[in-house]
């Protein structure tokens, strides 16, 4: 299922959207348009699939769904023009520093999805209303927050961002995050363990069950 047209000026981002409280398909909806809202553009989605729980088993089943966006370069969310205009200088010709610092805004605004959509942190692994979670984002791999080194640093300080970790430290062992994102973009590599997503799927050990979602009978 494809949606928006691509930038090729753009690298691509992809996101892993959950919920298992309340009506699981209308909260995917509804994040797949706060996303939107805030600027960015779905290029591909994946089919809905129903999942088992992972971790803590005692709660409902989750819709899962994988998607693909781009962050226009000039997307910087809520900052300033003054804010932007300064960055130009701290990034530079530094393609990595500008996507680093762009995909860590993007989570606070998904931070921010969650908690208008009700979403409370108060079981590990627990039920909620919505998941999003950024699982690679251009070739960038490593932790970014205030405590690296040099301008990444500097700008997880004076933006209050959240702690961002790329690759997602756990897509590769997650057949509900895998068999979604595999549907969408089988051929990306992981930056880290060198090997396509579609590779990664074939190799899993893992029998949770995952399958196509019908909708409601």
């Amino acid at each position: 299922m494809t949606t928006g047209e691509a930038n090729s000026d753009d690298s691509p981002i992809y996101l892993a959207l959950g919920s298992n409280l309340g009506d699981r398909e209308a909260n995917l909806r509804e994040a797949l348009e706060r996303l939107a809202a805030r600027g960015l553009l779905v290029t591909r989605r994946s089919s809905i699939y129903e999942t088992e729980p992972v971790g803590f088993a005692d709660q409902g089943w989750f819709l899962n769904q994988a998607v693909e966006a781009e962050m226009p370069r000039e997307l910087m969310f809520d900052l300033s023009q003054q804010d932007v205009s300064r960055l130009g200088e701290v990034f530079g010709s530094n393609a990595s520093i500008a996507n680093a610092f762009q995909c860590g805004l993007l989570l606070r605004e998904l931070f921010g999805i969650e908690a208008e959509m009700g979403r409370r942190r108060e079981v590990i692994n627990g039920p909620r209303v919505i998941d999003i979670d950024v699982l690679l984002c251009d070739r960038l791999a490593g932790v970014f927050d205030s405590t690296r080194p040099g301008a990444v640093g500097q700008l997880w300080r004076e933006h209050g961002l959240p702690e961002l970790t790329l690759p997602h430290p756990r897509m590769h062992l997650r057949r509900f995050v895998l068999a979604p994102l595999c549907e969408i973009a089988p051929a990306v590599i992981h930056p880290t363990l060198q090997r396509t997503c579609g590779e990664l799927l074939a190799a899993l050990d893992d029998r949770a069950v995952v399958r196509l979602y019908r909708g409601a009978a």
